[in-house]
């Protein structure tokens, strides 16, 4: 048998799933990878971590050594080696030995792209000459910003920190400088953290970043730099002291050596593959957070920098390249992170993204708890689903709260990629016991609401209609306890108890919509059942004061 010559450009999780899959299925290939920095894998979901001491050595980040990849899979693994150019028509590259200088050229069979993607920099004046400014993508980078500290840290004195962007990284760095004792403030010039999140989603997040005393300048970026770093002024005119800067704005895709080799860039930026992940080269192939992937929901191309999807793309890659033909399914952007005491997941398109789409969408939130409130240490969450009002396919989902939440966003996305509905959701059965969930799931009930609506059994009102509604002179009805305190988020509402409505029916009108709530929506859909069928038009305000009041603070 003819032994393939196999190129892997980049390691961490998808250069190094491809080479350890493709020498499990090829003992004859001759494999070698390349990798510009030190390390071909490491946790680089890990770094911040690291910043902040929960992983407390730098050698627990080390996923794979070089002398053990090499040994357990008879690799070339040739680190601090860059290549510099490819020449496709030859089946050649060129790689430079960042240590010796020495240039030379190197022909392949197949050649696999897994540079990864790098941080987002954009000229901002006075950022080439700040000395304190970091960013955090490898372990070099945490090795700098530790150094950094410890020399700070030696002054004795609050130290400030400044977190450029809301993102994944920005938060996880906020927390854990903020575990290091540093006085931290995050600027996101975006209204809102966490993008992936709808807006009365993140505003959890907003509301408990700074009940950790986190200050947060939200819908205003960064102007410049002064004074070597030390002085931020955004644009709005603010100056913000800073001892540690950290940028993380976002990452963009490392795509020059495809595009100097001609490789077929897509409209997002990121390097076209089919779905064998091969480039417009058919001897080319791609993966990781360079590429442009499909959304399995919406059918159009994306940049999702994942390293779950980066690692199962390297084992696709590896299987086509042994004969061994497998199609990537496309990356739904299941994701999560801990912020301090929450857990924030999402998966799928959020209402910005199926706005930008023109995919028509329905909305439920439920509130729910961990597990039974009566078994101890039930700990709240806030959940969303997005579903398509016709067919009932479940578009995307949102999560934030305690424990449980992580579980939920897997139930939703293995949902999602079953192609399950709505309606399929009342019908999971899912694992119960008092100390792990309830006979019917905060999933189950995502079901309820959201086959409710489609069934025409509830209509609703969101959140962001409250305002809108109150203006006009619209008709609210308060069925929360009697001891309920009047809430100032709607103002001049009806107070009428649930269990005392079927008495004080003629208190409301017949000719005008009645807009029920309630804590969470609950209440407020019992009560709109009561309405309906005793003639009134009535509309439940989905999440109830809950998510209203989430998005006011």
């Amino acid at each position: 048998m003819m032994s393939r010559k196999v190129i892997i450009v980049g390691g961490v999780a998808g250069g190094a799933a491809t080479a350890a899959r493709l020498r499990r299925l090829d003992e004859h290939a001759q494999i070698i990878m390349i990798e510009r920095g030190e390390h071909i894998s490491f946790a680089n979901c890990g770094l911040p971590y690291y910043v902040g001491g929960v992983i407390p050595k730098r050698s627990d980040l080390i996923v794979q050594t070089v002398e053990g990849m090499e040994a357990r899979f008879n690799l070339d693994v040739r680190i601090r080696t860059e290549v510099q150019h490819i020449d496709p028509a030859q089946k050649e590259i060129v790689a430079k030995n960042l240590v010796t200088g020495e240039t030379y050229t190197e022909s392949y069979d197949y050649l696999v792209l897994s540079p990864g993607a790098s941080p987002v920099a954009p000229p901002i004046p006075g950022l080439q000459d700040a000395q304190n400014v970091f960013t955090v993508r490898t372990i070099p980078d945490t090795d700098a910003i530790n150094a950094f500290l410890k020399e700070k840290e030696a002054d004795n004195r609050s130290q400030r920190a400044i977190v450029i962007g809301g993102g994944f990284i920005g938060l996880e760095m906020a927390e854990n400088l903020h575990r290091r004792g540093l006085e931290v403030t995050i600027v996101e010039m975006l209204p809102q953290v966490m993008a992936p999140l709808d807006y009365e989603m993140a505003s959890v997040v907003h509301v408990h970043l700074r009940s950790k005393g986190v200050k947060l300048i939200l819908s205003d970026g960064v102007k410049a730099f002064h004074n070597q770093g030390k002085e931020i002024e955004l644009q709005s005119g603010v100056k913000l002291a800073s001892d540690l800067t950290i940028l993380a704005i976002g990452v963009r895709p490392e795509v020059h050596l495809a595009k100097t080799a001609g490789l077929e860039l897509g409209n997002t930026g990121g390097i076209k593959v089919d779905q064998t992940m091969v480039t417009s080269n058919p001897f080319i192939y791609a993966l990781g957070d360079a590429v442009e992937v499909q959304d399995p929901i919406s059918g159009q191309p994306a940049l999702i920098p994942l390293a779950g999807p980066a690692s199962k793309q390297g084992r696709l890659v590896a299987d086509n390249i042994a004969g061994q033909k497998r199609i990537y399914q496309g990356t739904m952007g299941t994701a999560i992170a801990q912020v301090f005491d929450l857990t924030v997941a999402s998966v799928g398109n959020n209402e910005k993204s199926l706005r930008q789409k023109d995919i028509a969408y329905e909305v439920v939130h439920v509130h729910g708890e961990s597990h039974v409130d009566y078994y101890p240490g039930a700990e709240g969450m806030s959940l969303k689903l997005l579903f398509h009002p016709e067919t009932g396919i479940i578009l995307g989902a949102q999560g934030v709260g305690g424990s449980g939440v992580d579980k939920r966003i897997d139930v939703l996305a293995t949902a999602i990629y079953a192609g399950l509905t709505v309606e399929d959701l009342q019908e999971l059965e899912l694992a119960y016991a008092p100390p792990f969930g309830a006979a019917k799931d905060p999933v189950n009930h995502l079901g309820f609401a959201a086959s409710n609506l489609r069934e025409g059994l509830s209509h609703h009102y969101q959140w962001s209609a409250v305002e809108a509604l109150q203006e006009s002179g619209a008709v609210f009805v308060d069925v929360r306890p009697r001891d309920a305190k009047p809430t100032p988020l709607i103002t001049d509402a009806v107070h009428i108890p649930l269990e005392e409505l079927r008495n004080r029916l003629t208190e409301l009108p017949h000719d005008r919509p009645i807009h029920i709530f309630c804590a969470v929506g609950l209440r407020g859909y019992v009560a709109e059942r009561i309405l309906k069928q005793q003639g009134f038009t009535a509309l439940n305000l989905d999440g109830g004061l809950t998510t209203l009041a989430a998005t006011k603070q």
